[in-house]
């Protein structure tokens, strides 16, 4: 019997690629082979390098900018490149499906599958599909939404909302090692930072501003992104990162709050580890909006408190830091009741199903 072939697509940032990761495991215990289309130099290469039999393939890849840039006139020929490069690994690869997670590196891979035949699942984390997503979702068979609401911004024969496809291996976070990689002790209530893979210089800027207060009663973990880490700043109780990855789950365990971006994937991960709060989505100056519209929907159903960017300041962030704690208790309420691995387990099975057609 031939055994069963998947390829992963996405990049560009960690949450292009975080679901990816919580899936590959899966099919990997079912005997599956697993092969990966990134970019050449993108953050998905550093993430998925180090997975144990899973076959990685850069290819040419372009960039969907929503300005007007010199660069635009290059991106079609790289993207078409892309497409050359992706189309030699689907016929070289021959996988039963195709699972593409957005990203412009996503791009040239969906199109490719589509002219080599290769059934084609997209995943949306946001609120609203980015645009990467909304130039393959034609070339794709399904589209798999975490917001109920997102439904409404797809074609209905091909949208399916699932929910959040979250880490298992999140859920099995050691507090001891937590502690020793933090050097951080029990007993002290902590607060996780984090401004996405790239970093908020703004929330970073806060942070470090009111360093003094947030000592006195929290200890702070403050993941600050990449080339963002102020060496200059020492305090006992106040541990900066530039990006964490294994050791995430660990410190997840030793956290008490959250303070962060509104990127889907991170903040259902907050959700499916009952972690109060704070989101400051990126402003409209900085993005299409779509963190914003992540962040209302989590406020309304209970699950985080919100800071809009336009309103961050040093005295600002302190007050919404006060409310956060008091509001924890109900805030965790509401978030039990959500289920992440009933989503998991769907969207493996709607991988299973179109590999067989």
């Amino acid at each position: 019997m031939k055994q069963k072939r998947i390829l992963f697509t996405g990049g560009g940032t960690a949450g292009h690629v975080i679901v990816n990761l919580a899936l590959i495991p899966y099919f990997q215990k079912e005997g599956w082979e697993v092969d990966y289309i990134g970019s050449k130099q993108g953050i998905e290469r550093d993430l998925i390098k180090d997975l144990p039999n899973v076959t990685y393939y850069p290819i040419s890849t372009g960039k969907l900018r929503r300005y007007m840039s010199l660069e635009n006139f290059k991106d079609p020929f790289k993207v078409l490149k892309g497409m050359l490069d992706a189309w030699n690994v689907i016929r070289k690869t021959k996988p039963n499906v195709i699972f593409s997670k957005g990203g412009f590196v996503s791009v040239p891979v969906v199109v490719a599958s589509r002219l080599r035949g290769v059934p084609t699942i997209i995943h949306e984390s946001d609120f609203t599909p980015g645009l990467a997503n909304k130039i393959t979702t034609p070339f794709a068979k399904k589209v798999l939404t975490t917001f109920p609401e997102t439904m409404i911004y797809l074609p209905k024969k091909k949208a399916t909302h699932v929910g959040a496809v979250i880490r298992e291996e999140l859920f099995q976070g050691d507090k001891s090692l937590g502690y020793k990689v933090t050097n951080l002790i029990p007993g002290k209530p902590v607060i996780l930072i984090m401004g996405g893979s790239i970093g908020s210089q703004k929330i970073n800027e806060a942070i470090r501003a009111n360093l003094d207060i947030l000592l006195k009663k929290y200890q702070l973990i403050h993941i600050c992104g990449r080339n963002n880490v102020d060496s200059t700043v020492k305090r006992k109780g106040y541990v900066q990162f530039e990006y964490v990855n294994e050791e995430l789950k660990d410190i997840f365990a030793i956290t008490d709050f959250v303070i962060s971006r509104a990127g889907a994937n991170a903040i259902f991960e907050f959700l499916a580890l009952d972690l109060p709060m704070l989101l400051i989505p990126l402003s409209l100056a900085a993005s299409r909006g779509d963190q914003i519209d992540n962040a209302k929907s989590f406020k309304e159903q209970g699950f985080a408190h919100v800071l809009e960017e336009e309103e961050l300041s040093k005295e600002r962030l302190l007050e919404e830091v006060e409310k956060l704690e008091e509001a924890a208790p109900v805030l965790k309420e509401n978030m039990k009741k959500y289920s992440s691995k009933e989503s998991r387990e769907m969207v493996i099975q709607l991988i299973h199903e179109m590999a067989k057609k």
